[in-house]
């Protein structure tokens, strides 16, 4: 079976319907099989999505894309450096 990937608003409002559907008294694994998740996926979801609104998980995915960038760039100049180093000791 092939896997979906889903926004972080449309697992928000998933989660969002989920509630509705556990304040009615479906059980969670009716809640999922509605939603079409797994309930491990849905744990998941509550886990990492459960208090976030969906502007706050736009700006979440915006921060984790700067900090990928980031650390790239960090790691090339560290690179960088370490060959200069070489370099000036005279040990290429």
């Amino acid at each position: 079976m092939a896997r979906k990937r889903y926004s972080a608003e449309q697992i928000i409002g998933y989660l969002r319907e989920a509630e509705v559907l556990l304040a009615k008294g479906s059980t969670i694994g009716q809640v999922c099989r509605k939603i079409g998740v797994t309930e491990q996926t849905y744990y998941r979801w509550r886990r990492d999505y459960g208090s976030l609104s969906v502007d706050q998980a736009k700006r979440l995915k915006e921060v984790e894309k700067e900090n990928t960038r980031l650390k790239k760039l960090v790691a090339e100049l560290s690179l960088d450096k370490s060959i200069l180093k070489e370099v000036a000791e005279g040990k290429y």
